[in-house]
């Protein structure tokens, strides 16, 4: 599946603020990033493309494709900033005594294209990647949410995603071919959270409209992002103040990333 580092709303950038008194509750919300081009590909090595797919007596393909993201369309337009991916978390997640929470997740939106055309013997093609249909909603333990301060800590996540990979000719001549593959997931304690993102962040409260099924046009209402901002890490700064800044990571499965 697509390998993708998620490299949450990656923006360098940080923010200063005072320190506040930990909340006990990650509200439900959604968590849209950037896709970082060299960390979000697709390798085809172990599940190739099968001979014959591209036309009569093409063989198989079995290379690794690189990924950029295309920005989501939402209602009202730009609210998600250039978020090319994203994520939902179901539920109210309650820190218990030892600071751990947990939620379940689903992925909601995905939307991204080839970094450059693949060749084959029947021609070249940019390959487009969007979610296949309703996506499985992992158990409420696949996503275990740590606090390790009060402004943020680590999660853990494993999660299913359903995945269309559509191949469209680079001359304009010839169909559409598409392909439907499953992957599962997974992070370990290098995904970091903060209570909130830093400068350039994307944040945004209310309910968005998001294009779900990769046809350009919005078509899902889901909740806005809340106290749980993925990919930020909380840093002490000077005065008692903490800094929000960015932390890359990657998403990995058997044969994709996601970062």
């Amino acid at each position: 599946m697509v390998h993708r580092a998620l490299v949450l709303l990656g923006v360098l950038g940080l923010l200063a603020v005072p320190c506040l008194a930990a909340d006990e509750v990650i509200r439900a919300g959604i968590d849209p990033f950037v896709s970082h081009v060299e960390r979000t590909y697709s390798d085809l090595a172990l599940n190739p493309i099968p001979a014959g797919f591209f036309c009569q007596g093409s063989k198989a393909f079995a290379g690794k494709i690189n990924f950029r993201g295309v920005p989501l369309a939402t209602e009202p337009a730009g609210v998600l900033g250039g978020a090319d991916t994203v994520i939902q978390r179901l539920d109210d997640a309650v820190f218990d005594e030892k600071g751990i929470a947990h939620t379940r997740i689903q992925m909601r939106a995905l939307s991204l294209v080839s970094a450059k055309p693949i060749q084959t013997s029947c021609g070249r093609y940019n390959v487009f990647v969007s979610l296949a249909g309703t996506q499985p909603i992992s158990p409420d333990y696949h996503m275990t949410i740590v606090r390790k301060s009060e402004n943020g800590g680590y999660f853990l996540a494993e999660f299913t995603v359903n995945f269309r990979l559509s191949f469209v000719p680079v001359s304009g001549n010839g169909p559409v071919r598409e392909l439907v593959r499953s992957t599962t997931f997974t992070g370990g304690s290098d995904h970091k959270w903060a209570n909130q993102p830093g400068q350039n962040g994307i944040s945004y409260a209310g309910s968005v409209k998001v294009d779900t099924n990769g046809d350009g046009r919005a078509d899902t209402v889901l909740p806005g992002t809340s106290n749980f901002a993925m990919g930020w890490q909380a840093v002490d700064g000077l005065g008692g103040s903490v800094n929000y800044v960015p932390f890359e990571f990657l998403s990995t499965s058997e044969d994709c990333a996601h970062g």
